[in-house]
Order: structure tokens, then C-alpha cells, then sequence
């Protein structure tokens, strides 16, 4: 008997561990997170054209509108912008509507791939030509729903376990 609770007790702090590691429970970070409203409700209208869209600069658009914009993106609208800077893989080329459009496409990737997501003032597009270049890819809307359908199967997968454990402790 005492060594089925070993057994048991060892597979829940492995379990644990896992689901923990996966990120299903949320874990409580130092420093405190203030909410960012991105305007981009899940509910928009997907546009899906062919199954993969990207979102891109409006070339034509105002330099002032796209720095704006580059800079909301950047910032409020969360998106991560690290390949922009100097020696990123998309730093090059050196170019306002360049790297609006990697910042564009990450903030519509991250939320949901709705026409809003892609709007920041009319600055953005839709496209269905992938505007990668060089080491410098842009995600597909494609490619971001078939991760989080892969991460969120894993998580229900994890959480079978968990429970199918608790189950056994209990009993």
C-alpha cells in the first residue's frame, strides 16, 4: 500500500509539473500586468482567403498614419516587434512600410485574424500572398490556428491525465 501512495504521489507531481510547464495553470507573475484593450474582439469577421491570409502595410498610406500605427502595434497592441530592431531577421529592409507590415501581421495573427485586427486606421491590408522574404517570415494565419488547435488538443491531453490520476488517488 505504501508504495502504490509513493507511485501515485509521484505521478501526480510529475503531472502537475507538465500541466503546469504547458501553461494551463496560470501562474502569477512578479510584476503586476495592466490589461491592454486591443479592440480586436474574437468575434470579428475571419477572413480566410484560400485558408492562409497575412496582414500587411497599405502601401500609399500616409508616413505619419504607418509610424502611428507601427507605434501602436509596437506597443499597446502587444505585438512582439524584437525582428524590427537593428540586427533582427527583419530588420532589413530599413523601411517604414516594411516593418509596419511585420508589426501589422503579428498584432493580426495574435488576434484572431479578423478584419478589425488588421484595420489600425485603414493602414492595414489583407493579403493571400505570403509577404516573407528572405530570413524574414511572416506568419500565416494557417499556420497560427493550426498550432493552437495542436497546443490546446495537448492541453485537454494533459488534463485527462491530471484528473485520470486525481481519480486513482482517490480511489
Amino acid at each position: 500500500m505504501k508504495r502504490k501512495e509513493l507511485i501515485v504521489n509521484g505521478l501526480l507531481v510529475l503531472a502537475w509539473s507538465i500541466v503546469s510547464a504547458a501553461g494551463i495553470v496560470p501562474q502569477e507573475k512578479v510584476e503586476s500586468a495592466t490589461p491592454i484593450s486591443t479592440m480586436s474582439p474574437p468575434e470579428g469577421n475571419m477572413t480566410f482567403i484560400d485558408g492562409v491570409t497575412w496582414c500587411v502595410a497599405r502601401p500609399g498610406v500616409p508616413q505619419e498614419d504607418l509610424q502611428n500605427a507601427l507605434d501602436w502595434a509596437c506597443g499597446q497592441g502587444a505585438a512582439d516587434c524584437t525582428p524590427l530592431q537593428p540586427g533582427g531577421h527583419c530588420y532589413q529592409p530599413d523601411t517604414l512600410l516594411s516593418h509596419a507590415s511585420y508589426a501589422f501581421n503579428i498584432f493580426y495573427q495574435q488576434n484572431g485574424n479578423s478584419d478589425i485586427a488588421c484595420n489600425f486606421g485603414g493602414a492595414g491590408t489583407i493579403i493571400k500572398r505570403d509577404p516573407s522574404f528572405g530570413s524574414c517570415k511572416f506568419l500565416a494565419s494557417e499556420t497560427s490556428a493550426a498550432s493552437a488547435l495542436i497546443l490546446r488538443s495537448m492541453r485537454m491531453m494533459i488534463c485527462a491525465a491530471f484528473l485520470t490520476l486525481l481519480q486513482l488517488r482517490v480511489s
